[in-house]
């Protein structure tokens, strides 16, 4: 039975999810999701502690008004139940796990007085449901009609009162839960049609203000159930509004989908402040006096803001597309560096802070490597050059042009940081002379025929294997320029790991195998089952050699033990796939980056670092 890796700590935020980022009542914990985990963050300490219980991506949070529960949905495949989970946020556990909703759960909304939770499933299932956070058990449930429904809220001062809103109209629901029943009434909207995105009820419970798609919002009358006005005057926001908050002194806050952040006059409708952020605004979060609140953007960036000017200040910041590489520097583990679609980021491992960003606009990273003497961040991109960095300004120390058509996949300099072996998108392997001015091509081997996957380099610098697209592994001699070895393999190799005494290699790949293979004669020993769906992306192997890490388009990690060939722990967190897996030089944790941009650190078993120290200790000489 495989045991659960135990998380470290994340770096990722995902801002795709509408009111994601919530700041807890206690005014001290940032809740978001972060694929399949719920992240609760201290804000001033920075510890971090995970939820963990859906199995699949997480489409809605929230969270009660006393901050005692907090509820979460998720989404699933296709005709499968998708849960709803109430956790409770002192101990961390799981209250209440609810079974009904097909697909998706699209929105959720507790009751004033914490008893009911009610829950909006998506457009394959398009239901109410109304639960009792006691028992657990589904009160009553109505269908919500043909029109898709997008949010939810009970009202502000009674729990029988809910407001749906749809793509296009608004319903308020009465519910009798004596009776089990549950009655609705359309609001009357006149001519103005809008589909609606967001909403928020004013503390007595007598209006509605609405975000619309469109980019401007309207006021609903709640008491007499009809449209009341509309705002702003004279100005729509591009790509709608997303969120909108009331704040204390009666004023609307809303974020939109251009990245404004606005403060409106609620009588008027004129505008008093506003801000730009990156990326497109996705949550407010207020704090309990309504002085500050938290945005969170569509571009991983989490900002601390004011509501008199709001001027944003940004507070956390992490990659939104795909990790590329991940790499340490040699021998030091409290910093290591990411490549993402548009940049490298540099990160301290203890504090989870960016300490550098080195940005090409418009081109993409593909490979990074620290040099041995840690005087470069040597990395390959897709516009075909080989650039060199400096670590602690990210200036740019040196570049080598046209190094490989099409782009540089993978990259490997020496120990003695003389040499770099570099491979291309059309399968050339190249060895560069690194000199104090110069960069001078030594020999071109040309012998793939598909993208270069990947290259390492033995500890004597006089070999180097590189895999690639096509399905073969070449070992090459580095100093001669001839190729030793080939194997061959009907997969599409991804990644390529010599065993520390270089007397084995261990391959991944599509087949989703694991393969031993011998570097005498090129034989394969041994293939595991790496995976039962998705191919295999990432190998990482410990210093001993006696345990070796993997993952690919499962989004599970598994840590295997090299010479049973048996998984003994898996770790899951990821919503992307993961491309990327690497161990720090002291072997005590695990980094891994996934597609979404996110970074899970890993604690290293126990039992994997007692057996590192048993293997350190010098041989008792023989009497």
């Amino acid at each position: 039975m495989e045991q659960e890796l135990e998380l470290s700590a994340v770096i990722g935020f995902q801002g795709k999810v509408n009111s994601g980022l919530i700041l807890h009542p206690d005014n001290e914990h940032l809740l978001f999701p972060l694929g399949t985990t719920i992240v609760v963050r201290h804000i001033i300490s920075r510890t971090q502690q995970f939820l963990r219980g859906h199995d699949n991506d997480i489409s809605v949070i929230t969270v009660s008004n006393t901050g005692k529960y907090i509820a979460s949905g998720q989404k699933t495949h296709m005709g499968f139940q998708a849960d709803i989970i109430i956790w409770d946020f002192d101990t961390l556990e799981v209250v209440q796990r609810l079974k009904l909703h097909k697909v998706l759960i699209q929105s959720l909304s507790f009751s004033h007085d914490e008893k009911y939770l009610a829950s909006l499933g998506g457009q394959d299932d398009n239901t109410l449901v109304i639960w009792d956070i006691a028992t657990g058990k589904a009160l009553c449930g109505n269908p919500v009609g043909m029109n898709v429904a997008n949010k939810i809220s009970f009202f502000n001062n009674t729990n029988n009162k809910l407001i749906t809103i749809h793509n296009y109209g608004l319903r308020i629901w009465t519910v009798d839960l004596v009776a089990k029943k549950i009655m609705f009434e359309d609001i009357i909207m006149g001519v103005t049609r809008r589909i609606f995105n967001c909403l928020v009820i004013d503390s007595e419970d007598k209006f509605a203000y609405l975000g619309t798609k469109t980019g401007d919002f309207i006021v609903i009358n709640l008491e007499r159930a009809q449209f009341k006005g509309l705002g702003p005057n004279g100005r729509i926001f591009p790509n709608g509004i997303n969120c909108i908050n009331l704040l204390s002194n009666g004023d609307l806050l809303v974020g939109t989908g251009g990245g404004f952040i606005a403060k409106f006059d609620k009588d008027t409708f004129k505008l008093k402040s506003e801000a730009k952020v990156m990326g497109s605004v996705t949550s407010i979060s207020l704090t309990a006096d309504h002085t500050h609140f938290f945005c969170g953007t569509s571009m991983a960036t989490i900002y601390w803001c004011n509501t008199d000017k709001i001027e944003p200040e940004l507070r956390n910041t992490c990659h939104y597309e795909r990790i590329n590489d991940i790499a340490f520097p040699a021998g030091y583990s409290e910093l290591f560096a990411t490549c993402s679609l548009n940049d490298i980021r540099v990160w301290n491992a203890k504090t989870r802070q960016e300490l550098l960003r080195i940005e090409v606009p418009g081109l993409e990273c593909h490979c990074i490597y620290f040099m041995a003497d840690g005087k470069s961040i040597l990395s390959g991109w897709n516009d075909g050059k080989i650039r060199a960095f400096l670590p602690q300004s990210g200036k740019l120390f040196y570049a080598i042009n046209d190094a490989h058509n099409h782009g540089v996949t993978a990259l490997s300099p020496t120990s003695d940081c003389q040499r770099v072996v570099s491979g291309g998108m059309e399968g050339e392997v190249r060895i560069w002379k690194i000199g104090r001015q110069t960069q001078v091509m030594e020999a071109s081997l040309k012998e793939h025929r598909g993208r270069v996957s990947d290259i390492r380099i033995c500890a004597n610098d006089g070999q180097a294997v590189s895999s690639s697209y096509d399905g073969s592994c070449i070992i090459w001699d580095i100093k001669n320029h001839t190729r030793i070895l080939c194997l061959f393999e009907s997969t599409m190799f991804k990644q390529v790991v010599y065993h520390p005494d270089e007397s084995q290699l261990l391959t991944c790949g599509s087949d989703r195998k694991i393969t031993y293979w011998d570097c005498f004669d090129g034989q394969a020993i041994r293939m595991l089952d790496g995976s039962q769906n998705g191919e295999l992306n990432a190998l990482a192997i410990f210093d001993q050699g006696e345990q070796f890490v993997s993952s690919g388009e499962d989004k599970v990690i598994r840590l295997w033990d090299y010479d049973e060939g048996i998984s003994y722990y898996q770790g899951v967190g990821h919503s992307g796939i993961v491309s990327k897996i690497a161990i720090s030089p002291d072997q005590k944790y695990i980094v891994t980056g996934g597609g979404e941009g996110a970074i899970f650190i890993w604690h290293t078993p126990e039992k994997v670092i007692a057996s590192k120290a048993d293997s350190d200790m010098p041989e008792r000489p023989q009497e």
